[in-house]
């Protein structure tokens, strides 16, 4: 069995953000870059239980950017996995990172693919629907749990209002989400011999983009409190209808 995890480089959660050249572009500088947690929690780790329970499984990872990508899937080697490429190319068009993965994952003949749910930058939840389309691979989002038998899976999933348990047959697309894993921290001898683990930089191919970001926009400053005495009901009142309008 062959499983590919989906990799990607977001800023950690307590970056500061800010915007360049007239708010069209993120600014990088001074950013502490992480391992989408999403990818690292939940998919990368569900495919290491899998390995460990099966050590004929082999593991790659695949990422989409420059070099500045190359320590983040170093990281992601350490946690666990066999190989890892990045297709060398910078994009932030959904639709060109997700073709430069299932022309690869193509060529691989991988039984399963595992992304994160989504990114923690963009919220954007496309990759791998995208994926799965473009392979012509049944897709399953927002995953909490996952078994697999040796061709066909059970696969528990969040839906609105509770959840709905799916049998599918490999090859297949998986999303994943909390539930799926637990959280890993590295360990030395992970970190040693991810230095000495393969990372192949991959041609991209030719892809026309079909969106583009115009601009980016910060939110709006968020406004004073106003307290209100406990016993002026009609003054809080006034306040939710007029001002917060929420009644």
């Amino acid at each position: 069995m062959k499983i590919l995890v989906c990799i990607s480089k977001t800023p950690d959660t307590t970056a500061k953000i800010a915007f360049k050249n007239n708010n069209t572009q993120f600014e990088d500088a001074g950013v502490q870059w992480i391992i989408n947690p999403y990818d690292e929690w939940y998919a990368l780790v569900k495919a290491i239980e899998l390995k460990e329970k099966d050590p004929s499984i082999v593991l790659h990872l695949i990422t989409v950017g420059g070099a500045d990508c190359d320590a983040i899937i170093r990281k992601a080697l350490a946690l666990g996995g066999d190989e890892a490429f990045r297709v060398d190319v910078e994009s932030d068009d959904s639709y060109v990172i997700a073709s430069q993965i299932a022309a690869f994952a193509n060529k691989g003949n991988y039984d399963l693919i595992f992304t994160g749910k989504e990114t923690i930058d963009y919220n954007g939840s496309a990759i791998g629907g995208m994926i799965a389309a473009l392979l012509d691979l049944p897709y399953l989002s927002l995953s909490t749990q996952f078994e697999w038998n040796g061709t066909e899976a059970k696969v528990t999933r969040e839906i609105e209002g509770g959840e709905e348990v799916d049998l599918v047959r490999l090859p297949a697309v998986i999303s994943c989400q909390k539930g799926m894993a637990e959280q890993r921290i590295p360990n030395m001898r992970g970190i040693m011999a991810a230095r000495t683990k393969p990372l192949k930089v991959i041609t991209p191919i030719a892809v026309n983009a079909l969106t583009h970001i115009v601009t980016y926009e910060l939110p709006p400053a968020k406004a004073g409190v106003k307290l209100v005495p406990a016993d002026d009901v009609a003054g809080l009142v006034k306040l939710l209808h007029e001002e917060a309008k929420v009644i």
